[in-house]
């Protein structure tokens, strides 16, 4: 079912928009050549703590393990929700951070400080009952200097997202943002990624529709005022297809072992177009 945000449902997913932001934000000072990529984990779920903010990537339901950290970070060809781990991160990396973190919480009704992520069961019981303002949002990092390959590839990604976003207005299709991205991507030599898309989103992290980052203009489900989107385009410097680790059931990577990057914000569609909620400040926001 689709559901079309009141005021306040967007109000509140504005607030853990903010916070995402500014952990984005800080990431910045975090990765870095020579550090362990471990640290961007410890990153967030030290802020989580601090600012009373629940990491709901934890305890997600998967086919083989639920989930068990408040990040995704994706490696070169690791597409998406590869695990964070202890990898000493190498000039030239480029690294995905991916996560879904709510909005700053009361301490009355819940002491964030005191849970115990490693407890995934534990976590579960909070993060998937949970129903306020949240906020999904992937960045792509450069790790020192890198090639003109992975800047060219970061480059294209992002405007992806823009672009696809841009067509996100009243009376426009689905279909719009797909066709948008895929023209774009194609038209320069990257392969778009089928099989994982962007989303509705509120009052759980994963809400239709579903919003491609291929498809048809002029197709597909008709947008309006109030909806609360994520536009996520995975680019690949070779085919689209991707593989997954049947261990885990979590990681994807390219199936050609070329590189993948992706963007990801979170808006809201009002009647004067498309207002981003997890915007970082210096990028376009509409």
């Amino acid at each position: 079912m689709i559901t079309l945000k009141s005021a306040r449902e967007i109000e509140a997913m504005d607030r853990a928009g903010d916070f995402l932001a500014s952990i984005h934000i800080g990431l910045r000072e975090v990765i870095k050549p020579g550090v362990d990529m471990w640290a961007v984990e410890e990153y967030v779920r030290k802020r989580c703590k601090e600012e009373n903010v629940l990491p709901l990537q934890i305890g997600v339901d998967g086919a083989v393990m639920d989930y068990p950290y408040a990040t995704c970070c994706g490696l070169n060809d690791e597409v998406a929700h590869a695990f964070p781990r202890h990898y000493i991160l190498k000039e030239g990396d480029l690294l995905k951070v991916d996560m879904v973190l709510s909005e700053p919480l009361d301490k009355s009704v819940l002491d964030v400080s005191k849970l115990n992520f490693d407890n995934v069961a534990e976590m579960k019981t909070y993060t998937q009952d949970y129903k306020g303002g949240l906020a999904d949002s992937c960045w792509a990092y450069a790790v020192g200097q890198v090639s003109e390959e992975v800047q060219n590839l970061m480059d294209v990604t992002r405007e992806c997202m823009y672009i696809g976003i841009e067509q996100a207005k009243v009376g426009n299709r689905i279909g719009d943002i797909g066709a948008a991205i895929q023209d774009y991507a194609e038209s320069r030599g990257y392969g778009v990624v089928r099989d994982l898309v962007g989303h509705g989103v509120g009052p759980t992290m994963h809400e239709e529709p579903m919003v491609p980052n291929y498809g048809v203009a002029g197709r597909g489900l008709r947008l309006k005022e109030g909806m609360v989107l994520t536009i996520e385009p995975m680019i690949n410097t070779g085919t689209w297809e991707i593989d997954t680790d049947m261990k885990t059931g979590w990681a994807h990577k390219t199936l050609d072992g070329g590189l993948s990057c992706q963007y990801e914000h979170q808006f809201v569609i009002t009647k004067d177009g498309p207002v981003i909620l997890t915007s970082q400040g210096e990028e376009r926001t509409y």
